[in-house]
C-alpha cells in the first residue's frame, strides 16, 4: 500500500466530502451552474499561482538533485494547468490580466497558505503531504467523471473532465504518488505518521471547502 494510500484511509470522512462534493456530482452531471463553475474556475487560477509558488519552495526544500526535478516537473505541470483556466475564462471575454486582479476569496487564501505554511515550517515531507490532496484528487475526480463524457457528447464541462482524465495528468498524480513514498521511506516514522494524517486531512477538508466556495456564489 501506498503512503498516498495509508493517508487517503486514515482521513476517509475527509476524502469523501472533497472528492464527492455536490460541485463534483453537479458538474458531472453537467448541471452545475455556469455562474458556479465560472467563479470556482477564476479563484483556481488564483490558488494555481500560489500552488505553483509551494512547488517552488519543494525545490528549495530538496537537497537530493531527484527531489528538485521533481519539483520542478510538478511545477511546470502547474504552469501548464493554467493554461486551461485562460482558455476556458477567455470564452466570458476573461483576459489572464482580468482573472489575476480577481480578489482572492477567503477559501483560496486558506488553503494556499496553509499549504505554503507546512512547507515554510515543516520538511519536504510535511509539504508533499499537503499538496497531495489537490494532485492527486483531481487526477482521481477526472477518472470517475470520464465516463460522463461518453454518456453526453455536448457535455459542457467536457474539457475540464478532460484535462484531468488525461493520461498526461494522470501521469503527473502517479509521480506525485511514487515522490511521496519515496520521501517517506527517508523521513517518516510511525510515530510521524499521524501528524501527517492531521495534514492530509486538513487540506481534504480545505479542498471541500474550495468546492463549496463556487455554490456558494451563486
Amino acid at each position: 500500500m501506498t503512503v498516498f494510500e495509508r493517508l487517503r484511509r486514515a482521513a476517509a470522512g475527509d476524502w469523501s466530502r472533497y472528492v464527492d462534493h455536490p460541485f463534483v456530482q453537479q458538474m458531472a452531471a453537467g448541471t452545475l451552474p455556469e455562474a458556479a463553475f465560472r467563479a470556482y474556475l477564476v479563484q483556481d487560477y488564483l490558488f494555481l499561482i500560489q500552488f505553483a509558488r509551494a512547488n517552488a519552495l519543494a525545490v528549495y526544500k530538496s537537497r537530493a538533485l531527484a527531489d528538485m526535478r521533481a519539483g520542478q516537473a510538478a511545477l511546470a505541470a502547474i504552469l501548464g494547468e493554467m493554461d486551461l483556466h485562460v482558455r476556458l475564462c477567455g470564452r466570458w471575454g476573461l483576459s489572464p490580466e482580468n482573472i489575476a486582479a480577481a480578489p482572492e476569496h477567503a477559501a483560496t487564501v486558506a488553503y494556499t497558505r496553509y499549504v505554503l505554511d507546512c512547507g515554510a515550517s515543516g520538511d519536504l515531507l510535511d509539504l508533499a503531504v499537503a499538496l497531495a490532496p489537490c494532485i492527486v484528487g483531481y487526477a482521481e475526480i477526472g477518472r470517475s467523471l470520464a465516463p460522463a463524457l461518453a454518456a453526453r457528447p455536448d457535455h459542457p464541462y467536457r474539457e475540464w473532465i478532460g484535462e484531468y482524465a488525461s493520461d498526461a495528468y494522470q501521469d503527473v498524480a502517479e509521480a506525485a504518488v511514487a515522490h511521496l513514498d519515496r520521501l517517506a521511506t527517508r523521513a517518516m516514522t510511525e510515530a510521524r505518521f499521524a501528524e501527517l494524517v492531521a495534514i492530509f486531512a486538513t487540506a481534504s477538508r480545505l479542498e471541500a471547502d474550495f468546492w463549496q466556495m463556487g455554490l456558494d456564489a451563486l
